[in-house]
């Protein structure tokens, strides 16, 4: 066996952006213009190869992930297509870890948008290179210098144009391209897989001059023989100045920036030349680094022969061949049939198929070499984030960061006997995708779905329906409420039952007492000479006990109260364990109805970033929800506003957050603490809890 391509010939690319900025467009243009595709598809007619997914087709957006390998120059392209939603954040975490660049693609209209700045921020965190590519010069209104200052203002990058424009909107026509010098226009005869190069017009040489004199003067930083032939005013060759840009694209000292139409197939092939030219092989890049099991740090070097590390970075159920584990090989190779070590797991597994994927379809390989992306079937054990090694050498890398899930729902079956087959449907799904989160509530016995938001909800109740044919309804999750008194009470309860045998005889007397929140429960016995005796004593605080858990109101457990046991009497015959636990449990009931009973609420602590622009909306709406805010404090350029807000009022925010900061804040939240709800919000709730 032995790898087609050399490493140095080997890319691992993503295509990130806001949702509809044409990502599966362009993604679609690259398969076609490489061979891969003999026909183009387009995400509006529900055609295009890379959103396989019903669900996708359906709404012509990208939900998962889709990856694919393509050849371009005598280069493998290992290409993944990511979603813009937010979402579906999970997919560019996760992509963005085993990637070694990224095109970052940006609307000619809409520059820099939400989502653009979240996946900008994650491709520093993992300091992949970037090109920039402003796709859509064809729309009205389309604006590539604006964009690229935008992209400099908003995002702090040092973004670089290579090619610039000829004309925009309608008049769109070609590119100039600043490394080559030349004019570059597509034949629309054959959809674009022609070309040809002229001058630069004559309308635009004082722009391309200006243009290239800023390309060469931002590239000489980081090369120290074309700042002197800069500064010395000598000619600079295409090779000379194509070096340079690929060297500070690798420092990221620099974005290069193109311009596209993919849908008028414009621009897609010096994209590509881009490709190529500017982004990283696995060999441009340091070593992976991990640790040992004893926790000291190591590194891969990326060879065929070195020892194997590969991360799994994604797992799939899929309905013809089972559990599919996609992963990256950073060192050694991975062959069909092999033994390999989970050190994350601490356990040997046998790899079955190894499988080069093309979004859905499937094409079986010997191995996955050095720097390779594909996937493995036949390890049961490995979930996302786990390392795969060889035995004698172990190695654990760096597992992947997922954010917390910041919507919930209850699930329940339509139909009797599903409950299994739900929870094994549930079980897969959760094994897919780490933001999605399954839960049972210990308080009100539901079970509860949790996830990124509503569409990502929607999504993951429609695969339910579909792919494991399991009818659910869905309700916001109850609010787990509790119960408790504001006053002290005496009791004096007596149980006496005669049933012509032997009969129920129990006498208590006993105070409730309210306690401080948090308190919990406390039992206090102070009965005196026997009248109730010993034994007895803990069935009275069982008794106790199970009308707490059961609640008395509206079947919400009681807390923070002290019951006093004082004195009663009791029957040599007819008296029991059973008979002081049932008198204990009435005589709570009753003393507790008559203590003033008052309904507690979970406080939530939650904290707010969001862009100062719109940290009065955030505030204000904190208020409305019954939120008391605690601090506010700047971090960066954006505003951490910190409160405490009622579990109750804090269903669908992460929409109304959204949907107030144009998707730019976040959020996080945890329990804090009870508190009392007020009197009239607590009718309303008794209301609607005793209607259900």
């Amino acid at each position: 066996m032995s790898r087609k391509f050399s490493l140095s010939h080997l890319r691992n690319i993503g295509i990130l952006a806001h949702i509809d900025a044409g990502k599966t467009t362009v993604s679609e243009r690259i398969l076609y213009y490489t061979g891969k595709l003999h026909r183009m598809g387009e995400v509006h007619d529900g055609q295009a190869v890379m959103d396989w997914m019903a669900q996708e087709q359906e709404r012509g957006i990208t939900i998962t992930s889709a990856a694919t390998a393509t050849e371009w120059r005598g280069h493998m392209i290992n290409l993944i297509d990511t979603p813009g939603h937010v979402d579906f954040t999970v997919e560019v975490e996760r992509s963005l870890r085993v990637l070694d660049g990224v095109i970052a693609l940006f609307c000619a209209v809409g520059g820099v948008e939400p989502q653009s700045e979240t996946v900008w921020r994650q491709t520093e965190k993992y300091s992949v290179p970037r090109i920039a590519l402003v796709n859509k010069m064809d729309r009205l209104g389309a604006d590539f210098y604006g964009v690229v200052e935008s992209i400099q203002k908003q995002l702090g990058a040092n973004a670089v144009p290579v090619v610039i424009p000829i004309g925009s909107e309608d008049s769109f026509r070609g590119i100039v391209d600043l490394v080559d010098n030349c004019a570059v226009y597509y034949d629309k005869a054959d959809r674009g897989m022609s070309w040809h190069e002229e001058p630069v017009p004559d309308d635009m040489i004082e722009r391309t001059e200006k243009c290239r004199k800023n390309l060469i003067e931002k590239v000489s930083e980081v090369d120290e023989e074309l700042f002197e032939k800069f500064c010395n005013g000598e000619d600079i060759s295409s090779e000379e100045l194509s070096h340079a840009i690929r060297k500070a694209t690798h420092s990221r000292t620099i974005c290069p920036v193109l311009c596209s139409s993919a849908y008028r197939n414009m621009g897609v092939q010096r994209l590509l030349d881009a490709v190529i030219a500017y982004l990283p092989s696995p060999l441009d890049l340091p070593p992976i680094s991990g640790q040992c099991l004893e926790g000291k740090p190591i590194e891969r070097v990326p060879r065929d022969d070195g020892r194997l590390a590969a991360l799994a970075f994604k797992v799939v159920t899929d309905r013809h061949v089972g559990k599919l584990v996609y992963v990256r090989v950073y060192s050694g190779t991975l062959e069909s049939g092999s033994y390999v070590y989970n050190s994350s797991e601490n356990k040997m597994q046998r790899a079955g198929r190894i499988l080069r994927m093309h979004a859905d379809k499937r094409e079986a390989v010997d191995a996955l070499y050095t720097g390779e992306i594909g996937a493995v079937t036949g390890l049961p054990n490995t979930s996302t984030g786990d390392t795969l090694c060889c035995e004698e050498n172990p190695i654990i890398l760096e597992a992947i960061e997922f954010p917390s899930p910041v919507l919930s729902v209850a699930v329940m079956i339509e139909k009797k006997g599903e409950r299994d087959k739900l929870s094994r449907a549930l079980q897969k799904l959760s094994e897919e995708d780490p933001t999605f989160i399954v839960s049972t509530d210990p308080d009100t016995s539901e079970t509860i779905i949790s996830g990124m938001g509503e569409l990502h909800l929607e999504i993951i109740l429609d695969r339910l329906k579909r792919e494991f044919a399991v009818e659910v309804t869905t309700s916001p999750p109850r609010v787990a409420y509790r119960e408790t008194i504001t006053s002290s009470v005496d009791i004096n309860e007596k149980l006496s039952k005669q049933t012509g045998g032997r009969g129920q005889y129990a006498h208590i007397i006993m105070t409730l007492k309210p306690m401080p929140a948090g308190h919990g429960f406390e039992f206090r016995n102070q009965v005196k000479g026997g009248n109730i005796p010993r034994e007895y004593i803990p069935a009275v605080e069982k008794g106790i006990v199970d009308a707490m858990s059961r609640g008395v109101m509206l079947d919400f457990p009681v807390v923070d109260i002290r019951v006093t046991l004082k004195d009663g009497s009791f029957h040599e015959v007819d008296s029991s364990e059973m008979a002081f636990r049932k008198c204990a449990e009435s005589a709570f009931k009753k003393a507790f109805m008559r203590g003033n009973p008052q309904l507690l609420e979970p406080v939530m602590s939650v904290s707010v970033t969001t862009p100062e622009d719109y940290a009065g909306n955030v505030t204000g709406n904190i208020y409305g929800k019954r939120g008391n805010i605690t601090s506010m404090d700047l971090q960066g350029n954006a505003q951490v506003v910190k409160a405490f807000i009622p579990l109750s009022e804090m269903f669908g925010y992460a929409t109304d957050l959204r949907n107030m900061t144009q998707g730019r804040a976040g959020f996080t939240m945890h329990f804090e603490h009870y508190k009392a709800v007020p009197f009239s919000i607590a009718e309303k709730v008794l209301e609607e809890l005793k209607k259900k």
